[in-house]
């Protein structure tokens, strides 16, 4: 196998060297190549929420077809500056999300049980895994009554977003 040039990738502002960074997190040889099963984190460590649909398309168009399952920098810092600059797969704002909620309590109560939101979670749509399920009901359920007082969940989602080790682990898309 012949050995690899060393390719320089320019970083030509704020977010591009953000994008390098949390790239260069998973480029685990040091080689401006990641695994493909790892953009999904990355884009969504960055703030963006796309779909798992969405996330096979990114892939799609970025994977090194000359080292298929691999991504390199070089393809994925414009692709991602680009629809982040131009705010594709934002996340939910807290309006959304409580529009969201209100649809899901028909009865207006406030709050959904613990079993209805397990329910739509893990069978409805794009589902939760069960730790990502878990992760969430930690955070939503409240103790007391177990059911999930969305706006107040909504509020906590809203503050702790603020930190980056909860924020990465909430998944508010």
């Amino acid at each position: 196998m012949e050995e690899e040039e060393e390719t320089i990738v320019p970083i030509n502002n704020d977010l591009e060297r953000k994008i390098a960074e949390a790239f260069e997190v998973f480029d685990h040889a040091g080689n401006k190549r990641i695994d493909v099963r790892e953009v999904a984190t990355i884009i969504r460590g960055l703030g963006c929420c796309p779909t798992e649909a969405e996330v096979q398309e990114v892939i799609v168009k970025i994977e090194d077809h000359q080292t298929p399952g691999s991504v390199h920098l070089l393809q994925f810092l414009p692709y991602v500056s680009q629809f982040i600059t131009e705010h594709k797969y934002e996340p939910a704002t807290p309006e959304q999300l409580l529009e969201a909620f209100q649809v899901l309590d028909s009865e207006g109560h406030g709050y959904l049980t613990k079993e209805h939101i397990s329910t739509l979670m893990t069978q409805d749509g794009e589902p939760f895994t069960q730790d990502e399920l878990d992760e969430m009901l930690e955070i939503a359920v409240d103790p007391h009554t177990q059911t999930i007082p969305y706006e107040y969940y909504i509020n906590q989602l809203m503050v702790e977003e603020s930190n980056p080790t909860i924020a990465s682990q909430q998944k508010t898309c």
